[in-house]
């Protein structure tokens, strides 16, 4: 595809040679002749020197030092957001693989109470319970497993292996990613006077509503009573616990490993990073970010706040004590020089007594 096609393409103006051919997309610091790159983060900006990408994707109205410096000559396009219009050429020169089939394979097992919509697609021995809901449109791929009574949404898109177990709900253009459970049940037991534990019913659901997406290897755990809920449009990365009737606020994203105890509720538009910890029956509020492997004791009231650390405190908090922590070694070893002096000063005193 020619460059001059792909600025067409996505709305760009190119400085350089309008004529050469791309053949694929790559990171800047990975980048090869053929391949257009793209700027969106500046501490990526060193790669503009020494990048082997014959084109790359810079904002308009900014310039940099660094494309002067270059030995070998390289085609721009100017675009108003680089990484959006990096995503666009992604599925241009990567499209997603053929779609599952519509239709039903004939090593499936559904039950006659199922009601499956026009133009579904279910995979390879997929086994779908009593009385089931399958809306239009929807993908339902290879070894997915529906409990009884499971309803989902129209163009949803399930991977192989996923298991949605009895009475949970999915919504509509949900993406389920591939060995993620759906409605197991929370852990909850009751300690006995002798020693061991009784396990409490869990009789609720799962409600995942329109618009989310949750990655490979989840595992969100239906309500004691009532309702575990992800909210319309939320984020979830792989291999992510939700516990029992936490509610996860309107899109808000979840990085890998995070850990969600019971009944706390998340507000919207949060982010988290990896291998956060959120204790039991605690609020998050919304537009608050938590930093990667904080861990959070107790509810976040006030919003728009950036919390980091173990326990978390606000950012601003988690750096002084950073930077104070930092200045421990020579604190000591300050401590140990003054504890030394006074030792000496002590010994002085007493020869000058000794003396009088």
């Amino acid at each position: 595809m020619r460059l001059d096609e792909i600025a067409g393409f996505i709305h760009g103006d190119i400085s350089g040679n309008k004529d050469i051919e791309i053949t694929s997309v790559a990171k800047i610091e990975d980048a090869h002749p053929g391949d257009i790159t793209f700027l969106a983060n500046l501490k990526y900006k060193k790669y503009l020197k020494i990048t082997s990408a014959s084109a790359i994707l810079l904002t308009k109205g900014m310039e940099f030092e660094e494309l002067q410096r270059r030995e070998n000559p390289i085609s721009v396009v100017r675009v108003e957001d680089p990484y959006q219009s990096f995503l666009q050429l992604i599925d241009k020169f990567s499209p997603l693989p053929q779609p599952l089939a519509i239709g039903i394979h004939p090593t499936a097992v559904i039950s006659k109470t199922a009601k499956l919509a026009d133009g579904i697609a279910v995979g390879a021995h997929v086994v779908i319970g009593e009385h089931c809901v399958i809306d239009s449109k929807t993908a339902i791929h290879p070894g997915t497993v529906l409990g009884d009574h499971v309803h989902i949404g129209s163009n949803t898109l399930i991977y192989p292996n996923v298991t949605i177990r009895e009475y949970c709900r999915i919504g509509d253009r949900v993406v389920i990613h591939s060995g993620t459970v759906i409605g197991s049940d929370g852990f909850g037991f009751a300690p006995k006077e002798d020693g061991t534990y009784e396990k409490i019913p869990q009789r609720g659901i799962v409600f995942i509503e329109d618009d989310v997406e949750i990655g490979a290897n989840c595992t969100i755990d239906r309500a004691t009573l009532g309702e575990t809920r992800i909210k319309t449009g939320a984020k979830l990365d792989n291999l992510i616990q939700v516990a029992h009737n936490v509610i996860i606020g309107e899109h808000t994203v979840i990085a890998a490993q995070t850990g969600i105890s019971g009944s706390s509720k998340i507000g919207k538009h949060c982010s988290f990073g990896g291998q956060v910890g959120l204790t039991g029956h605690i609020t998050i509020a919304d537009n608050t970010s938590i930093g990667a492997q904080s861990g959070v004791p107790k509810t976040i009231d006030q919003p728009g706040k950036i919390w980091f650390g173990y326990p978390a405190k606000e950012l601003h908090e988690t750096l002084k004590i950073q930077a104070a922590v930092g200045q421990l070694p020579g604190l000591l070893h300050e401590i140990r020089n003054m504890q030394k002096k006074i030792e000496e000063l002590e010994l002085l005193l007493k020869s000058n007594r000794k003396d009088v």
